[in-house]
């Protein structure tokens, strides 16, 4: 069984498993499916917009797909979520990624 396979399962028993809906955004990102990859990150976005970890990964998701402004603006939203937090290392990583397209 593949780790896609076993992601997919879990999910089906998990529906609203917010780490599960990010893992496998990151493993179709793995396998070069960009498309079925944002898919899931959306679902993330709409389901749980406080998954803090999912803002850095979609805004560079944004940054491959060349809408650099859409990705400032989901570093923005992340830098927001990691205030309210207080979690000073995430503000930190989405500050610096949105400073490079500045």
């Amino acid at each position: 069984m593949t780790r896609l396979s076993q992601l997919q399962k879990l999910l089906i028993d998990n529906p609203n498993d917010s780490f599960l809906i990010f893992a496998l955004a990151k493993e179709y990102e793995k396998l070069g499916d960009e498309a079925k990859a944002f898919t899931y990150y959306q679902e993330l976005l709409d389901k749980d917009p406080d998954y803090l970890g999912l803002y850095y990964h979609l805004g560079k998701w944004y940054e491959r797909a060349n809408d650099v402004e859409q990705a400032i603006h989901i570093y923005s939203r992340g830098m927001d979520v990691a205030r309210q937090q207080g979690d000073q290392h995430a503000l930190g990583e989405l500050a610096g990624a949105k400073m490079m397209l500045e």
